[in-house]
């Protein structure tokens, strides 16, 4: 068999290894030098083959850790629509956002962070309407639902005048989106959100959190939350999702220009 084609038979027969069941997520491979001998292929070659497994995000090489199986690949997406739910998981008030249903309490997989940090980031700034360098509210949780492994990144930017408003909003909420029904409360109500999808590349920071391979794709989706008292910007939160996690659902809507043409032909 030709030496480029050989790596691609591996990576096919241990893909179907890994969706046989033979190593559960989280599991991890057989060392190369274990293949090359069970395959009777040198050490490169099998190289390859995990190097094509890793890049269809069936598998995630971990320093000191070895080959590790996904989650991503064994489990089915959460779809993503446009509906945002009252959660009623928890004793508090709070919302669940698309990717999450109303019933759940997703888990943090490393402690949640909250403090107040220069904006350095141009788009953000411009999108929560503060000059770039603005002192802001920053929270940082990597959640997920329970027994699963991280499923995303967020990160929020709250307005100086949310933070002025509502000095406990960079606390840990009793329930999903609490932070902003006590925004809500104190005056916002009510919230109405805006989405920017965009694919791109993960940070090598990114990629560790999720436990994904740096060349697999991510989804990056940025809200923006206006305040229904002033009608501004009132927070900005963006989510990094690996793309093999979850699946964007829209309903499609005619514009006026799309509507019948022809009411004068039809047959009846």
């Amino acid at each position: 068999m030709a030496v480029h084609s050989r790596y691609q038979d591996i990576a096919a027969q241990i893909r179907a290894r890994i969706e046989a069941g033979e190593w559960e997520p989280g599991a991890r491979l057989p060392r190369l030098d274990d293949f090359a001998k069970e395959y009777e292929a040198n050490r490169d070659t099998i190289g390859r083959a995990i190097g094509a497994l890793e890049s269809e995000g069936f598998v995630w090489a971990v320093q000191g850790r070895g080959i590790i199986v996904r989650h991503g690949m064994m489990r089915l997406r959460r779809p993503r629509g446009n509906l945002v739910r009252r959660n009623v998981a928890t004793d508090g008030p709070g919302y669940s956002f698309p990717s999450a249903t109303g019933q759940e309490v997703w888990k943090h997989h490393i402690p949640p962070i909250a403090a107040l940090e220069p904006l350095t980031d141009a788009r953000i700034a411009k999108l929560l309407g503060v000059p770039e360098g603005t002192e802001i509210m920053r929270r940082f949780r990597v959640t997920g639902p329970e027994s699963e492994p991280p499923f995303q990144i967020n990160t929020s930017w709250i307005h100086p005048r949310g933070l002025a408003a509502v000095p406990e909003v960079g606390e840990q909420a009793p329930g999903p989106g609490d932070w902003l029904y006590r925004l809500e409360k104190a005056g916002h109500w009510p919230l109405s959100w805006m989405e920017i999808h965009r694919a791109r590349m993960p940070t090598k920071d990114e990629a560790g959190y999720l436990e994904i391979p740096t060349t697999l794709p991510v989804l990056e989706i940025v809200r923006v939350g206006t305040s229904g008292g002033d009608g501004k910007p009132i927070e900005v939160t963006e989510y990094v999702v690996a793309s093999d996690r979850v699946e964007t659902v829209h309903v499609l809507h005619r514009d006026d220009s799309a509507k019948e043409p022809w009411p004068d032909d039809r047959e009846g």
